[in-house]
């Protein structure tokens, strides 16, 4: 079995919170303990726990989300932050070297990101992936991972979206299109 590393997609106050900007609602907020439980398993094991969170500049015209979705997941607003406890366990575990923090402005956390570089530097071939939105996020940055030749792993009781149809199609698709597991 090869080294794993786990991927936590957006799970911030914007997509999550009943107030958030762009909420998936009660979904992305009744899989907290479990976006909880498995990082902290995950960071426990010595195993390599990343922070993906999307990040936009207020009013940028030129990003194509713009057209699609309501401003969301600004700079330095409290929609941007960790949602819950996650927050915490984060913030505990910042100094840890196998922790790794980053902002990413497209749905995927490997489109113009440093990910798959941090990935190979340590031998992972094994990619974990909890968070939200199942069927945009989470499926974009599992269908990288695919296309670059890395074993996925979704965490069905850990992913949600606002979209209960393009949730399932995304539990479907990942694995009778990326050949990944879901646990």
């Amino acid at each position: 079995m090869g080294k794993r590393a786990l991927v936590n997609v957006d799970y911030t106050y914007d997509f999550v919170a009943e107030d958030g900007r762009l909420t998936c609602g009660k979904p992305g907020q009744e899989i907290e303990s479990k976006v909880v439980s498995i990082t902290k398993e995950f960071i426990q094991a010595g195993d390599y726990v990343v922070f993906a969170i999307d990040a936009h500049n207020e009013g940028d015209e030129l990003h194509p989300e713009t057209k699609l979705f309501p401003p969301h997941n600004i700079k330095g607003t409290k929609g941007r932050e960790l949602f819950g406890e996650l927050g915490t366990v984060y913030a505990e575990s910042r100094e840890n070297e196998n922790v790794y923090y980053f902002d990413k402005t497209r749905y995927s956390a490997f489109a113009g990101t440093d990910l798959e570089l941090k990935l190979r530097e340590r031998g992972i071939t094994e990619v974990h992936i909890i968070g939200v939105c199942t069927d945009i996020c989470v499926l974009h940055t599992a269908v990288d991972a695919y296309n670059k030749g890395f074993n996925i792993v979704v965490h069905k009781d850990a992913v949600a979206s606002f979209n209960q149809l393009g949730h399932e199609w995304a539990l479907d698709h990942f694995v009778k299109t990326l050949g990944g597991e879901v646990v």
